[in-house]
């Protein structure tokens, strides 16, 4: 190679003209930090889930991430995850009685505060995923929820 070329295609190298950047590359995770305020238990155990699918919505052992917080005394809880990009959706409980399990009426009605994220309140029904869906992107993101009694 003679020096003209040689100098060509180090500056070619240089400027990105003979090998354009590539697309970025694409995230692992997003940094999620989930705010949970209202709590009627300072001490109570919260239990999350996290579904990354309407398919899995609150089907049991179908979570993608499984959390389980415990409060310090405290009325809020705040909290991050590592989540994939993409859509989410968050169902939450508190076991005011710490028996391990979300207490129910003879309806099936939760009978311990519940929360979606979205704040969805369903009255009816369970609420669906694309209502309670947020979306995990960019660097890092705050996703609140209210619990309710």
């Amino acid at each position: 190679m003679n020096l003209s070329a040689s100098i060509l295609l180090k500056i070619s190298l240089a400027t990105g003209l003979l090998f354009p950047a590539h697309a970025p590359i694409q995230q692992d995770t997003v940094p999620v930090t989930v705010v949970i305020t209202n709590l009627v238990s300072p001490t109570s155990t919260i239990t999350l889930n996290f579904y990354n699918s309407s398919e899995s919505f609150l089907k049991s052992g179908k979570a993608a991430l499984h959390k389980k917080i415990v409060p310090q005394q405290q009325n809020t809880v705040q909290f991050q995850v590592e989540l994939e990009p993409g859509e989410w959706a968050i169902a939450l409980s508190q076991d005011v009685n710490d028996n391990g399990k979300m207490d129910r009426n003879f309806l099936g009605i939760p009978t311990e505060p519940y929360a979606f994220s979205n704040n969805v309140r369903p009255r009816f029904k369970a609420p669906d995923f694309e209502e309670c869906m947020f979306v995990a992107e960019g660097e890092s993101q705050t996703v609140a929820i209210r619990l309710e009694k």
